[in-house]
């Protein structure tokens, strides 16, 4: 359930934008017939699920990116003294998709989950068009989030395009941080030169491609309009049968998806800025990623049937580091919705992650 909190300056007292924080709302969410209303409604639904108390509310940000950016924050079991643990989650998500991991991993630490600046439920600012500014305003927007929630310390787990910025911030801001989770992380690995040449793509396939390099990638959804939903659940159904477990009604995960990504796609954009293809980033993360101080541990969790695995290597980063503490464990069972596909290993692999950084000193934490 959701525990109700003092309203601040960015919420009122149902945790709903005020009025004039329209973020971008108009033609746009006439044609798709979405809102932020709508998709504060289905996240409250999700997170009925879960058995522990969260609270929610905005938390400003300031003049990150906009004039007056607003990051939409879930928090659990904040009165434990353990490490606290921060969620960034992947391309087109938002935190009611962690609802299979909450429980679990808010049940003996602090557990932060955020719509990432762009995304869900938080402020659409314009973003800029270079890649790598486009990063640091991502980064930057999580350290000023980290400033206003008062962490000194955090574990910081990033999924996706989450693990991505997860990494980029761990560069930029080592001293923050305990351990860094990277989930299937987008990004690492340089394109193979001959890899066009070499993988054999379906013939229908290819001009798909071919727009997602000129458009962000989920404008499909935006251009279904009312039929966005509809759409989701047909093509992706095996994203919405993977919370089945636990969520009855199918419709909330695949409405969900289509609110998040409905609306202005600010964030898809800074994404699209950031990509040379869908499966690679302009500025590979593995190039950069061998300069994070030793001090700081790094666990990676794959899924063995994950796209991402198709990617590169996925012990390179552990070979580059070979003086730091570098974890590669893989979830059979799982592809790249490792946190959804076999939520009981992906949260015991995490917990243990996080129990090992409160038990050592990051210097001893060796392989």
């Amino acid at each position: 359930m959701e525990v109700p909190i003092a309203p601040t300056q960015s919420q009122n007292e149902d945790g709903q934008r005020l009025a004039g924080d329209t973020q971008g709302e108009g033609w746009c969410n006439w044609w798709t017939r979405s809102s932020f209303e709508m998709l504060r409604t289905l996240e409250k639904r999700i997170l009925s699920y879960i058995r522990t108390p969260y609270r929610g509310r905005f938390v400003d940000v300031g003049a990150c990116v906009g004039e007056a950016d607003k990051i939409w924050t879930i928090a659990l079991n904040t009165e434990s003294p353990n490490v606290p643990l921060v969620l960034l989650h992947g391309l087109g998500a938002g935190v009611g998709l962690w609802v299979l991991n909450l429980d679990e991993l808010a049940r003996d630490r602090p557990v932060y989950a955020i719509d990432v600046l762009g995304f869900g439920r938080s402020s659409r600012p314009k973003f800029e068009s270079d890649p790598l500014i486009v990063e640091k305003q991502l980064v930057k927007s999580i350290e000023d989030w980290r400033q206003e929630v008062n962490l000194k310390k955090m574990v910081l787990l990033g999924h996706s395009m989450g693990g991505f910025l997860a990494a980029s911030y761990a560069l930029s801001y080592p001293e923050r941080l305990c351990h860094l989770i990277l989930a299937d992380p987008w990004g690492f690995p340089e394109k193979p030169k001959d890899f066009d040449s070499t993988v054999k793509i379906r013939f229908w396939v290819k001009p798909i491609i071919a727009l997602s390099k000129m458009l962000n990638p989920l404008w499909v959804i935006r251009m279904a309009g009312p039929y966005g939903a509809s759409l989701v659940d047909r093509f992706r159904a095996d994203i919405v049968q993977k919370f089945s477990p636990v969520i009855d009604d199918g419709t909330l995960i695949s409405g969900y998806i289509h609110q998040c990504n409905a609306q202005n796609p600010t964030g898809e954009a800074a994404f699209h800025a950031m990509m040379k293809d869908f499966g690679w980033a302009k500025n590979p993360m593995i190039k950069r990623i061998v300069d994070l101080k030793p001090t700081v541990p790094i666990t990676m969790l794959y899924g063995a049937q994950s796209w991402v695995m198709r990617t590169g290597p996925i012990d390179t980063l552990k070979l580059m580091r070979s003086d730091s503490y570098v974890k590669v464990q893989l979830i059979e069972n799982a592809g790249h919705h490792i946190y959804a596909d076999d939520a009981p290993a992906f949260n015991k692999l995490v917990n243990e992650a996080c129990q090992a950084t409160e038990k050592q000193p990051n210097e001893q934490l060796k392989e």
